[in-house]
């Protein structure tokens, strides 16, 4: 997966499917421990960086997460001087100055920043735990450019219904490290980390417990749960998923055109790459 499309924060309608294995061998090297302190700092991480989570899955050798990076102009000087505190608590004292405050600013913006802020943190949580030194994420993470709103539903519902493919539990929300079981333990009324603006004209005008119903059938229709009779088209949605994973951009034909053309910008002419079929899907 190639390294540009990351540099794409600047699209509002852009979303981001990030996914990263554990370089450990076996299938559950995460266990309920370990999910609990990287869902802690996902929750931590999100409230310090400019981005708008909307689901995520953690499973027992790698996780999922699917986010929206907010531009850097829509926070005030003081924003970010309160964000800075929350990174670093009440034990450093920190003395503001203007290049610290636009430095800092363009890291809060950043997808890989905030990405590798969660996987380091991870790794030296648990290397120091099990006393072990060495790499524990494999490679980079990867990323899919995902368009907001029915490509960013539908690749949501893909990643809460990990754990029902994967044998674990019948239904999402029975599973405590997806974002479907986090908001259904959470409770509408409580305030969460995790949004459900996700750019559908269905779910605008409605209340949080209003869009979370429609939401979670949404995702039942998709996995086939409790209907027998949506069996097959769970089947299907089930063969596609590999886009949700194996593509480089998800989303209208026109905001695929659009995010291509700037990704091919981005490369020298002796360098510039086509984008291959096999790596976009349209809804």
């Amino acid at each position: 997966m190639p390294r540009i499309p990351r540099l794409l924060t600047n699209n509002p309608k852009a979303a981001y499917h990030v996914i990263s294995r554990t370089a450990l061998p076996g299938h559950n090297v995460l266990g309920p421990e370990e999910k609990d302190y990287l869902l802690k700092l996902i929750r931590w991480l999100s409230q310090v960086y400019f981005v708008e989570v909307y689901g995520f899955a953690i499973m027992g050798n790698h996780f999922h997460l699917l986010c929206r990076m907010l531009p850097e102009d829509y926070f005030s000087d003081e924003e970010v001087k309160r964000r800075i505190r929350l990174y670093y608590g009440d034990k450093r004292k920190i003395f503001f100055y203007e290049e610290l405050i636009e430095k800092w600013r363009k890291r809060l913006a950043g997808l890989s920043r905030y990405v590798q802020d969660i996987k380091q943190r991870f790794s030296r949580w648990y290397n120091r735990r099990v006393d072990r030194k060495g790499y524990f994420w494999a490679d980079r993470f990867k990323s899919v450019i995902i368009e907001t709103g029915e490509a960013l539903l539908n690749c949501l519902a893909y990643i809460e219904l990990n754990p029902v493919r994967a044998g674990i539990v019948e239904k999402p929300e029975d599973y405590r490290w997806c974002s479907l079981g986090y908001r259904a333990r959470l409770g509408t009324g409580e305030k969460s980390f995790l949004s459900l603006d996700l750019g559908l004209s269905s779910y605008a005008g409605k209340s949080e417990q209003e869009k979370f119903k429609l939401y979670r059938e949404f995702v039942h229709g998709k996995g086939g749960i409790g209907e027998q009779e949506k069996f097959n088209k769970a089947k299907e949605f089930t063969y596609r998923t590999r886009y949700f994973t194996e593509s480089l951009i998800i989303g209208s034909k026109r905001f695929i055109n659009e995010a291509s053309q700037k990704i091919k910008k981005l490369f020298s002419k002796k360098r510039e790459k086509v984008i291959p079929n096999s790596e976009i899907y349209s809804f």
